[in-house]
């Protein structure tokens, strides 16, 4: 048995949580199962199972093991299907990482239509407002909406989405609805910041040439989406979010769009992926097929 085998032989086992259940998927005896675990773990240098009568569970290094085995096990298979046209033989994982309302309100709705062109391709989808690390947390692209960060990583621009400035029917029957720029100066915004205490609240608009920024007061501070969001429907404050995220809460008159006239600039959305020289073919076309959605 040679080392992919045995790798092969582990995860079987690390997926399984047992050895005679993984050698009866194999069809190969319990004892060279074992062995080849064995094997393994004396060529790494460390335990990948911690085993007693009932359990076998594995060590936080057959964890991370566990992981990179996965992913390569998935790219040999990936390279054995390179040259066959069938779009249905692409198997093995996905990681992605993107805002929850771009996953809840553009991607879930329509992540069926991808598995029924790839059954094969298993997706795992991270939804978090912080910036997880691309490289360190395991994840093969992320979608940003907003202006990115330097780094190694390479962008792939999906588009620009137009943000639209909006509060509750019960906030503006408070403060009235601002007409002007002036009228701000009455009014008072939710501020959403990824770090609570750095950035100052304002109202942003594109004045034809750059962005602006006019000092308010914020309501509220807060450092996540959906508390934003649901910040301004409990009639707090002001909001200025990609429209696509709140267009059923304007059909449905439970937020109005204010200022039309003074648009923030539109918002850059981006595919974010380390630089490899080859690629996966699943995460390839997972990369198309949202960038298709996107368009």
């Amino acid at each position: 048995m040679d080392r992919l085998e045995r790798m092969e032989v582990f995860a079987r086992v690390a997926e399984l949580a047992s050895f005679t259940q993984a050698a009866d998927s194999l069809g190969l005896p319990k004892a060279s199962v074992s062995e080849a675990v064995k094997q393994l773990e004396s060529w790494l240098g460390t335990r990948l199972f911690n085993r007693t009568t009932r359990r076998v569970h594995l060590t936080p290094d057959g964890e991370v093991f566990y992981e990179r085995c996965r992913d390569l096990l998935a790219d040999v298979e990936d390279a054995t299907t390179l040259f066959r046209r069938a779009e249905t033989v692409l198997t093995g994982r996905v990681r992605v990482d993107m805002p929850t309302g771009t996953a809840c309100r553009l991607v879930l709705p329509h992540l069926s239509d991808f598995k029924q062109r790839y059954p094969g391709i298993d997706v795992e989808l991270s939804t978090t407002d912080y910036r997880v690390d691309l490289v360190r947390d395991g994840f093969d692209c992320v979608l940003r909406v907003g202006p990115l960060s330097n780094s190694n990583l390479i962008a792939r621009p999906l588009g620009r989405l137009p943000v639209a400035s909006c509060a509750s029917p019960a906030y503006l029957a408070q403060y009235r609805t601002p007409e002007s720029l002036d009228d701000l100066a009455e009014h008072k915004l939710i501020h959403y910041t990824q770090t609570l205490g750095s950035g100052e609240p304002g109202w942003e608009y594109w004045d034809g040439r750059e962005s602006r920024n006019i000092p308010m007061e914020a309501a509220l501070t807060v450092n996540g989406t959906e508390a934003y969001l649901h910040a301004c429907l409990s009639g707090l404050g002001i909001i200025q979010v990609p429209k696509l995220g709140i267009q059923d809460y304007l059909e449905r008159g439970e937020l109005v769009e204010i200022m039309p006239g003074y648009p923030a600039e539109p918002m850059t959305m981006s595919l974010l992926y380390p630089h490899r020289r080859a690629m996966a073919r699943r995460v390839r076309v997972f990369m198309d097929w949202l960038a298709e959605l996107m368009a």
